[in-house]
């Protein structure tokens, strides 16, 4: 799984998610938190948080996606700081659906930590293409 998302989102691949499930109601990954993901703070930074859920809701978006559409873009995203996620932790993320139409679907990623410390909320809008 992880392998085919690295040839088709080579970000993905950069960032070092694993991809665990994938499914059109749920989306689950891993990302180890590295020295090079981190703020000065040595914590997950917010751009890789927000990274990491806007390729699932990507996937997910993917895998609805109606006959003839050729494929999908993130129209908005938001983004909740809870908590920290320090350098040297696995963070886990789950991604599912909060609205799938013919135009736009809507998804929603929660990260935690191995421990189930919540560290970020992040809903998303997918336009279909």
């Amino acid at each position: 799984m992880s392998e085919h998302i690295r040839k088709h989102i080579p970000f993905a691949g950069l960032m070092g998610i694993e991809v665990v499930s994938a499914t059109k109601e749920r989306i689950e990954a891993r990302l180890l938190v590295r020295p090079d993901l981190c703020n000065p703070l040595k914590g997950l930074h917010g751009g890789a948080a927000m990274s990491l859920a806007d390729t699932l809701g990507a996937m997910g978006a993917s895998l609805n996606l109606p006959d003839g559409a050729n494929g999908t873009t993130t129209l908005e995203s938001k983004t909740n700081f809870i908590g920290a996620a320090r350098e040297g932790e696995i963070v886990l993320a789950v991604c599912t659906p909060l609205h799938i139409g013919r135009r736009t679907s809507v998804w929603q990623t929660k990260i935690t930590s191995e421990a189930g410390k919540t560290v970020a909320l992040v809903t998303q809008t997918q336009m279909v293409l």
